[in-house]
């Protein structure tokens, strides 16, 4: 099998080492996605629902440069600063996966790489 990286051309990539994706055979591997625009600029700053939906969408491209789609997605990992706000984080995911149902988590943790970050989820999909 092949193996395929897929960057978004984020700073973070080169100084960590990883990819926001990779793709083996029919497995997708989305790594840990942030509200991030084209330029690096967080996204929604202060607005959990906003930053989930802004990194569905970066994990959406990221599923589409590997070949998959939100349907293919098998798991979700979700970190938020802040449980209380897991309600508005959740409403963004079940915007994209009410019908498709991936397992999940939802987890707090005491904070992400940047202060202005609220929310980071990560994906795994199997392209059938």
């Amino acid at each position: 099998m092949q193996r395929k990286n897929i960057a978004s051309g984020t700073s973070w990539e080169p100084i960590v080492g990883y990819s926001r994706a990779v793709r083996v055979g029919a497995s997708v591997h989305v790594s840990g996605t942030t509200a991030t625009d084209q330029a690096g600029n967080i996204v929604g700053k202060g607005d959990a629902y906003a930053q989930a939906v802004q990194t569905l969408k970066n994990i959406e491209t990221a599923l589409r440069a590997a070949g998959a789609s939100f349907k293919d997605v098998i798991r979700t990992r979700i970190y938020v600063t802040d449980i209380d706000e897991w309600q508005k984080v959740a409403r963004a995911h079940a915007e994209v996966f009410r019908d498709i149902r991936p397992a999940t988590s939802m987890v707090e943790v005491s904070r992400l790489i940047d202060p202005d970050i609220l929310v980071e989820i990560e994906a795994d999909a199997v392209i059938l």
